[in-house]
């Protein structure tokens, strides 16, 4: 067997949530829903969606490379993003495959073996994998509250810090940091640290506590605001992303950055999505009114959770966490495990909401069956 390097064979691998059709083609069953990923049960915009259709028509623009620039979308985002007080252009976007690859690119970008990332634990486990990939450490500070300790984060600095990762809200707790508490962090943070924030929820979030980080932007800090269209825009299936920063830290990660990372598809969709607002509207108000039912029914089963910012809830079980996932799995259901008593939910359909909560009733009442 060919032999990979020490780092690289220390790091496990990412673990997607099971597909439905592997559950159903597994136990034999049909009518499965999955709330492990966080995504948008709703789907995409029809926008985005007939803009897929009208480009797939026409087969001389299949056939070609996309724009590996991204101008059309970078040019809507820093319209949508610019503000009286910040102005933002398309050098200061980056575009993704997922703004996963972007947390990918910006660690091979300014870390190398040796390096320190702070992060936290547990927190969006790409941070760490990544890290490990080119040979740094991976320094995990625990939450406290559920949510990022921002001041032992900071003691946790050295001359070997490279990159802090702040994940706002977090995955998979959905916490958030406050403007204080992040102001107050990046007031006794080191001006020569990168940091990344990563949003992938912000449109969730509605708490007027929220920090808003294109402030210190504008301020000059070294800091790269991740953002995607996978989660409220319902774009998961084709993988786009996005990343704001000064220009010179996208000009660097540009350089290492594959010429076409992202397809045609993604960027068209992305663009019609940004314009459907009704869409967005639509999609938040599903989430809120089925957080308010499921928070209604954990609490009469007396089931702890903690209150989300974001599309999923964080639910702290009095056993094992395995034990709920392979038993909502024979009920159809797929959830996501994130600890040793703690599962991750996405908040779904009415439908699907409803489905959970009486398996989950099920379960609670009946933990003796097999």
């Amino acid at each position: 067997m060919l032999k990979s390097l020490d780092y690289v064979s220390q790091i496990k691998p990412y673990v997607p949530g099971k597909p439905i059709s592997e559950l159903e083609r597994e136990l034999g069953i049909t009518g499965s829903i999955k709330l492990a990923s966080n995504e948008n049960p709703l789907g995409p915009s029809k926008k985005a969606l007939r803009a897929i259709k009208n480009f797939l028509k026409n087969s001389s623009e299949v056939g070609r490379y996309p724009d590996g620039g991204g101008y059309y979308l970078k040019q809507a985002l820093a319209e949508r993003l610019s503000t009286s007080k910040i102005l933002i252009t398309i050098d200061n976007i980056i575009l993704g495959n997922g703004s996963n690859e972007l947390i990918d690119l910006a660690v091979r970008t300014y870390m190398s073996h040796g390096d320190e990332a702070i992060m936290a634990n547990p927190s969006f486990v790409v941070y760490s994998m990544a890290v490990k990939s080119v040979g740094s450490k991976a320094i995990e500070v625990p939450l406290i509250d559920y949510k990022h300790d921002l001041k032992k984060m900071l003691d946790m600095v050295t001359d070997k810090t490279k990159i802090v990762f702040i994940a706002n809200p977090n995955n998979p707790t959905g916490t958030i940091n406050t403007k204080e508490e992040f102001r107050s962090f990046m007031k006794k943070l080191p001006m020569d640290i990168l940091v990344i924030v990563d949003e992938a929820y912000i449109e969730y979030v509605e708490s007027k506590d929220y920090p808003n980080t294109m402030k210190y932007l504008a301020d000059g800090r070294n800091i790269l605001i991740l953002r995607t269209f996978s989660k409220a825009y319902g774009l998961a299936g084709l993988r786009i992303g996005y990343g704001i920063s000064n220009a010179d830290i996208i000009t660097e990660i540009n350089k290492i950055r594959e010429p076409f990372n992202t397809n045609s598809l993604s960027q068209i969709s992305a663009i019609e999505a940004l314009k459907d607002k009704v869409h967005l509207k639509k999609s938040l108000k599903l989430v809120n009114e089925g957080k308010a039912y499921l928070y209604e029914e954990l609490h009469k089963m007396n089931v702890r959770y903690i209150p989300s910012e974001t599309n999923f809830i964080y639910i702290l079980l009095e056993s094992s966490s395995m034990e709920y996932y392979e038993r909502l799995l024979k009920e159809g259901i797929i959830i996501r495990p994130v600890g040793p008593k703690e599962i991750r939910v996405t908040v779904g359909l009415k439908e699907e909401n409803e489905k959970f909560i009486h398996a989950f009733y099920k379960i609670i009442h009946n933990k003796g069956d097999n």
